[in-house]
């Protein structure tokens, strides 16, 4: 399992386009991808799930990929989130 915690610094937090284009992004691996906030975890392949999570600005995240292609989908997600300017 190969996981990142990175901290959301959009002044409007994790909100529906950026979620999307990281849904979209980590709906390309065969990888089991989530992403986890305050205790919760949700499958990251989701948008309704990713959504639910509410997430804020200046929130920790964890994302965590299990399978054959971790590696490549966590530097997938942490580049398209930093390109969105939602990570620092």
């Amino acid at each position: 399992m190969k996981q990142v915690t990175v901290t959301v610094v959009d002044p409007v937090g994790l909100h529906a386009r950026p979620a999307t284009v990281a849904v979209n992004a980590a709906s390309k691996f065969k990888s089991e991808i989530n992403v986890a906030f305050k205790g919760r975890e949700v499958n990251m392949k989701s948008i309704m799930g990713v959504m639910s999570l509410g997430i804020p600005t200046q929130s920790e995240i964890t994302i965590s990929c299990s399978g054959e292609d971790e590696d490549a989908a966590v530097a997938a997600i942490e580049e398209v989130l930093r390109a969105q300017k939602i990570i620092a």
